[in-house]
């Protein structure tokens, strides 16, 4: 419903709503590598939650890629919220349609490059232990415990590559709400604050809740891996964020509720 608000709605033609739009099929295709494999080896028995080794690194691929432009869209918003805030005047002219497609096309090339060097690491390994993947997913973290290869490699290509790609994303758009709420305690009506200040509220939310749970499950030393702990936080990130970002945003947010009301209204009209 948020992509089809986004893209059929003139109201939200704002490049805050463009972002939001890609976002949430983002949040789609994130749970869509997931979900379903998951939900069938809950109603398979033991014995039959198979998964081919290539259907395997597929799975960390197509994760990774969309875990990842996720993590860069978030902070393009964030960019977006803090010309719209710092700069009302001259965020037509910085935020145009030709700079938005190129920072949504930068988020996808740069998530597709990191997906293919985790992926090609981690295929690398040999696997000469147990079968049994403790998760409901193939990730690199269990997967790691299952090799008989050196993984420090790939352990050093995540706290290093990795802090670029996920911490980077973050300390930008904690840099750019650091600003955001100095400009917001220079504003002397307290109305305006409030209302300024919950525009960013939604966004603020989500990062929270997204980047905290990826930073405690990866980066972290190995031995200090826990299966109940990273299944919680797995499931934070892949399921519940996906599933809250829309609701977050809509029930938070006027143009939106306005907008869904229009196509109800529409719909009704039809039938």
């Amino acid at each position: 419903m948020m992509v089809t608000l986004t893209y059929s709605d003139c109201h939200l033609s704002a490049p805050m709503y463009i972002f939001l739009g890609n976002l949430s099929f983002v949040d789609i295709c994130l749970t869509l590598v997931t979900v379903p494999q998951m939900l069938r080896n809950f109603l398979m028995d033991l014995d039959k939650r198979v998964i081919l080794f290539g259907g395997c690194m597929a799975q960390i691929y197509f994760f990774l890629t969309f875990a990842n432009v996720e993590d860069f869209l978030l902070a393009v918003m964030a960019y977006d919220r803090y010309v719209a805030i710092c700069h009302p005047l001259h965020y037509g002219m910085i935020m145009n349609k030709r700079v938005c497609l190129k920072l949504i096309s930068g988020c996808w090339l740069l998530s597709t490059a990191n997906a293919i060097l985790h992926t090609t690491l981690t295929s690398r390994l040999v696997f000469c232990r147990s079968n049994q993947i403790d998760h409901f997913l193939c990730d690199m973290v269990p997967l790691f415990k299952l090799s008989c290869s050196d993984t420090s490699i790939n352990e050093l290509v995540i706290f290093t590559e990795g802090s670029v790609v996920v911490a980077g994303p973050f300390l930008f758009i904690l840099a750019s709400y650091i600003r955001i709420i100095s400009a917001i305690l220079k504003i002397d009506s307290t109305g305006g604050r409030t209302k300024v200040f919950s525009t960013c509220s939604s966004h603020l939310t989500v990062v929270t809740f997204y980047f905290g749970t990826i930073l405690f499950m990866y980066f972290r030393p190995s031995s200090m891996y826990s299966l109940t702990k990273d299944r919680i936080a797995s499931v934070m990130y892949t399921i519940l964020a996906p599933m809250l970002n829309p609701f977050i945003y809509s029930l938070r947010n006027k143009d939106v509720k306005e907008a869904s009301n229009r196509l109800l209204g529409k719909i009704k009209l039809r039938v």
